[in-house]
């Protein structure tokens, strides 16, 4: 296959854009997965892509090449792969796919993860992998979060989302105040600790932006407000490490 050599070319073009604008993922309803991990992830949950795009030296051997062999691709040179501006250091391979839809209505009796404005692209991504993990089933999104389909939020997700009903752009206060079990929410004033508390299921964590936390109006909805003890040489975690602990704690119960 001859790789792709110039900027100009209409297809790498295209590429480009949809690497770097969200508006031009909407406008295309595309987006852009990146890394054998979550192409194969997203083979297994939806089928396979229909084009990869691998670059010139991935090709040569290792796990890019077996996993492409027999497959029609796109090459690019690697310069042109590293100017996608995707990751620091790109993966060697990646697809344009049809960008899913949100499921029709979400759900207010099933274990859930809201996010209220976090914007940081790899805390969003880490924090629906690790509701996956943990087991939970849907995660909804509030105005202001990093877009759930971006690259780099999928690149932290590993595949997180093709196991979760993700929804974005939610009303979180309108939710949480129809949801049918409890809705927990970390902060410190009136909190009693993670190990302490007493939860009723289905659940549903409220975890909030890297600096502000979860507004004051989520908390004074909440039915439950904890905190996680910690040492006193450290006073706070990063918001995916926090929900790493409240949803294991979680799991741990359940077992």
């Amino acid at each position: 296959m001859k790789p792709i050599q110039s900027r100009d070319n209409p297809f790498y073009k295209q590429l480009k854009k949809l690497a770097s604008s969200g508006r031009e993922r909407r406008k295309a309803g595309q987006t852009v997965l990146d890394g054998l991990h979550l192409l194969k992830a997203w083979e297994a949950a939806r089928g396979l892509v229909d084009t990869p795009v691998v670059s010139e030296s991935a090709i040569k051997g290792g796990e890019i090449a077996d996993y492409l062999a027999g497959r029609h691709g796109i090459v690019l040179t690697d310069p042109l792969m590293r100017e996608l501006g995707l990751v620091d250091t790109p993966s060697g391979v990646l697809a344009v796919v049809t960008t899913p839809s949100s499921p029709l209505a979400v759900d207010g009796r099933i274990d859930s993860i809201l996010l209220d404005g976090v914007q940081d692209p790899g805390n969003v991504g880490t924090l629906l992998r690790t509701a996956a993990a943990a087991g939970v089933r849907q995660a909804l999104l509030g105005p202001g979060c990093a877009s759930a389909w971006s690259p780099r939020v999928l690149r932290a997700g590993q595949g997180a989302h093709f196991v979760l009903d993700v929804h974005e752009d939610v009303d979180l206060p309108a939710f949480v105040q129809n949801y049918a079990g409890t809705v927990a929410v970390t902060c410190l004033d009136g909190a009693v600790s993670l190990y302490d508390a007493v939860w009723s299921t289905p659940l549903a964590w409220v975890f909030g932006a890297e600096g502000q936390g979860v507004r004051r109006e989520l908390i004074d909805l909440a039915d439950l407000k904890v905190r996680i003890p910690m040492s006193g040489a450290v006073e706070s975690l990063n918001v995916s490490a926090a929900a790493a602990v409240c949803l294991f704690e979680a799991v741990r119960r359940k077992t």
